[in-house]
């Protein structure tokens, strides 16, 4: 047996069918769907492999329709990584010509263009341009600020890194940005089992980024902080000699100096910051130290809901990713917060979605401290 069936015989031992990860997984709490779960999803993958299961399109599309949020890994209480073996499982698909039409796509269209939108990469400096002043390319830096494809080229994103950069130059950071030296981090791809074109990406961005001299990669992204942290190392083979830093990391340690503000915020915990990367304190520390009363939602850190918009389903089930942003949205409301914070451009982009429903105004944290700074 391969490495990948032993692994699933063994899941398949140790999960004891309680259904902890029904009561945690986004896509079930909006859809009913039993398979959709981790112990239906880990049947249904050994039937897809062992030929029990024709890989007709919509048995092949059900191994795709996950948000990777990571809940069925950290409610389960036989620790079964449900995550791995479905990455390893969609590889395994992907290697025989199995993928969703729209993952395919986007793997064609990362490869050939290095985004996700298919946009030139000079694109990627959009975001400054209707800035009086530009950040530094080029040249030895300390600290290369990552970007990423969704505050590069999403317009209603360019307020993240607009108000990254000016917070680095604020507090007298080397840093450079590698504008369309930069592709895409990879996470999409490697999440959708095309490993081959995720370590391609990730090999680019190394050298890149080694050729620049910085010491440390700065994130505003949780995915582009979990691929550069987590799965580059494992693409790759080695360390890769420099530390990666998420953005509330270090505005926990930056102390800038900025006005408190009077209000009630609840913060919403995005799935590759707190899950799947054991980030959830920066945040909260920041906030509390301007003075913010913050709220916690009915699920927060670890057992925190996905906003809806992780795992490729923008892609695959839009409406799928919608209903489980409204009740994302519904639990802030039930706060009674004015804002809701979060650390992470898509989760912005997903939960504002649904704003018209739910008068709740939503911020990425560094837009937040960007608003807050004193600027005497």
């Amino acid at each position: 047996m391969n490495t990948l069936t032993i692994q699933l015989e063994d899941a398949l031992y140790r999960c004891n069918k309680c259904g902890f990860c029904q009561a945690t997984c986004p896509y079930y709490l909006t859809t009913g769907e039993e398979w959709a779960v981790a112990r239906g999803r880990l049947r249904l993958t050994r039937a897809i492999l062992q030929g029990k299961l024709p890989l007709s399109d919509g048995a092949v599309r059900s191994m795709y329709q996950c948000f990777s949020c990571r809940a069925c890994n950290v409610t389960c209480p036989s620790g079964v990584p449900v995550d791995e073996i479905l990455i390893q499982a969609r590889t395994e698909l992907a290697r025989q010509g199995y993928l969703p039409e729209p993952l395919a796509q986007m793997g064609r269209t990362i490869a050939t263009t290095g985004n996700l939108t298919g946009e030139a990469a000079d694109a990627r400096r959009s975001w400054w341009q209707n800035l009086d002043w530009a950040p530094p390319q080029g040249g030895k830096h300390e600290t290369v600020y990552f970007v990423g494809c969704v505050s590069s080229f999403y317009p209603q994103a360019y307020g993240l890194p607009q108000s990254m950069a000016w917070l680095m130059e604020r507090a007298g950071t080397d840093y450079a940005v590698l504008g369309r030296d930069e592709v895409c981090c990879g996470y999409p791809l490697y999440v959708a089992g095309l490993e081959a074109e995720a370590r391609a990406l990730a090999q680019a961005n190394v050298r890149t980024v080694r050729e620049a001299g910085a010491r440390r990669v700065m994130t505003t992204c949780p995915s582009c902080y979990r691929a550069w942290r987590e799965f580059y190392p494992h693409l790759l083979g080695e360390e890769l000699g420099v530390e990666v830093v998420h953005s509330t990391q270090w505005l926990a340690e930056a102390g800038l100096p900025l006005r408190p503000l009077e209000g009630k915020v609840t913060y919403h915990d995005p799935c590759d910051l707190g899950r799947g990367s054991g980030i959830y304190d920066p945040p909260r520390e920041f906030l509390k130290s301007n003075g913010l009363h913050l709220v916690e939602m009915s699920n927060t850190r670890a057992e925190a809901l996905c906003c809806g918009g992780g795992g490729n389903m923008e892609s695959l089930d839009l409406a799928a990713g919608h209903a489980v942003a409204q009740l994302r949205m519904q639990q802030a409301s039930a706060t009674g917060a004015e804002w809701v914070v979060t650390a992470c451009p898509q989760c912005k982009r997903t939960l504002s979605s649904v704003r018209s429903d739910i008068p709740l105004r939503v911020v990425d944290i560094v837009e937040l401290a960007r608003k807050l700074a004193v600027t005497d």
